[in-house]
């Protein structure tokens, strides 16, 4: 398309399932718009007669809003085969880019960008209007973090007679952000949106989200019935204070959610002045880049390496500091990043270890004893990553199998190294010919005779 109405079509920026988005020139104004186009199709005239009312909807609330984290709309255009819509252009990204493990935002910007969108919400709901499908892809970040909350085409006015607006449907929205009240078709005020960016917080803090299925089915079930699981618990680099403001976000019972979004925004302001405002993008880097160097992560996949990252802490340790001690119960385990650490049972020496070693990492593969038999103490400064086995537990199936086969590789090579440290001290094996090794086998095997391992 050259044009659009009056608007001269510069490039496409995105397309989806019903609507494709242009960067235009604006002829009566010194700048470029976005102009998002509908086209009714000719197979469907039930979905061609529902993105009609849609794109309407969109176009009649979205002109109502006025506030600097809402996207602009200019101008709505309903045509017999097509609709348009001329918004603010924002130069950016859509906050979906940042929600996988390997790509997050560092925690102080991302607390930003909620709390503006929080009192965007709150903005909309003064006039009325609940968004009803908050998701990242709705929510645009332009220059400074200045987030601008996009889409309001499933927004319901709660101003119209809710019996004849025939915007109004039951259960839009993405499911995996809609809140429980919303997925079991119940009326709606302000805090399904801020339950809805609950997730949102929950997903760009934490690489995940809150509620993960194989199915709809049983994600619309957990949505309804689980507790999600402290955002701490997945990334112990957070705060403590985030845990009571995720759940406050994400109650079931909206009576304890928070009833509005300047609430939800001074509650976040509280929590964000513990958090250093240091360039954690960089620092991430360098760890990770630390990782994929260790031969202990050879064979980990840069996600699964990004996912080690969010679940583990870094502890720069001196000299002659207990790591693990003999005799205490917990699955905490880790790798020697630089350093070295003394292993010993009973205050005897039985090895030191250095870089890329793991530490502590027989009570975490055992299935039933969590109880240390060994203590490791750091011979010199060491740099330790610890990893929270509970996090790790609720970590991707693919990493949890990769950590596990790691771990038990390095558990059988020092066996094997140890097998032939006692080999070596002990008395010469029986020499026996193979012809008799076949014979005494079948002898056994026939004869059902008992043998033991006895002490050299």
């Amino acid at each position: 398309m050259e044009t659009i109405g009056k608007y001269r079509v510069v490039r496409e920026l995105g397309k989806g399932a019903t609507a494709t988005v242009y960067l235009c020139d604006d002829p009566d104004s010194d700048r470029q718009l976005a102009v998002k186009v509908i086209r009714f199709g000719k197979d469907s005239a039930a979905m061609s007669r529902r993105l009609r009312k849609l794109f309407q909807n969109e176009g009649m609330v979205s002109k109502r809003m006025n506030h600097p984290n809402i996207v602009q709309v200019y101008d709505a255009v309903v045509e017999e085969d097509f609709a348009y819509l001329a918004m603010e252009y924002v130069k950016g990204f859509s906050l979906e880019e940042h929600c996988s493990i390997d790509n997050l935002l560092p925690m102080h910007r991302v607390i930003g960008i909620i709390f503006k969108c929080c009192m965007a919400l709150d903005s909309a709901y003064r006039q009325g209007i609940i968004h009803r499908d908050i998701k990242p892809a709705n929510i645009m970040i332009g220059e400074d973090d200045e987030p601008k909350i996009a889409d309001f085409g499933l927004a319901l006015n709660m101003n119209k007679d809710m019996d004849r607006d025939s915007t109004f449907i039951m259960g839009v929205g993405s499911p995996a952000y809609m809140s429980p009240e919303q997925i079991k078709g119940y009326p709606l005020n302000q805090k399904t949106d801020l339950y809805s960016l609950g997730v949102v917080m929950f997903q760009c803090l934490t690489g995940r989200l809150p509620f993960r299925a194989a199915n709809q089915a049983t994600l619309v079930f957990r949505i309804i019935n689980s507790e999600a699981p402290a955002v701490t618990a997945l990334n112990p680099n957070l705060p403590e204070g985030l845990n009571a403001v995720m759940r406050k976000a994400l109650e079931k019972d909206l009576y304890s959610r928070y009833k509005n979004g300047a609430d939800f925004a001074k509650d976040l302001s509280a929590v964000r002045y513990q958090i250093l405002e240091e360039d954690e993008t960089a620092q991430d880097d360098r760890h990770f880049e630390m990782l994929r160097r260790l031969d202990f992560f050879t064979e980990f996949e840069n996600i699964e390496i990004w996912e080690v990252l969010r679940v583990a802490v870094w502890r720069e340790v001196g000299p002659n500091v207990a790591i693990v001690r003999e005799g205490e119960r917990n699955k905490m385990f880790g790798i020697i990043i630089s350093g070295c650490v003394e292993i010993s049972i009973e205050r005897k020496v039985l090895c030191r270890l250095g870089a890329s070693e793991p530490v502590g990492e027989v009570a975490f593969l055992h299935p039933a004893s969590d109880q240390r038999h060994a203590s490791a103490v750091t011979l010199e400064p060491t740099l330790f990553l610890e990893i929270n086995a509970s996090a790790l537990a609720l970590s991707s199936e693919e990493l949890l199998e990769r950590m596990r086969n790691a771990l038990l590789a390095r558990m059988i090579q020092r066996l094997r190294e140890v097998n032939r440290i006692a080999a070596a001290q002990g008395q010469p094996a029986v020499e026996v010919g193979a012809g008799s090794i076949t014979t005494m086998t079948r002898s056994r095997l026939g004869g059902g005779l008992d043998f033991e391992l006895t002490p050299m």
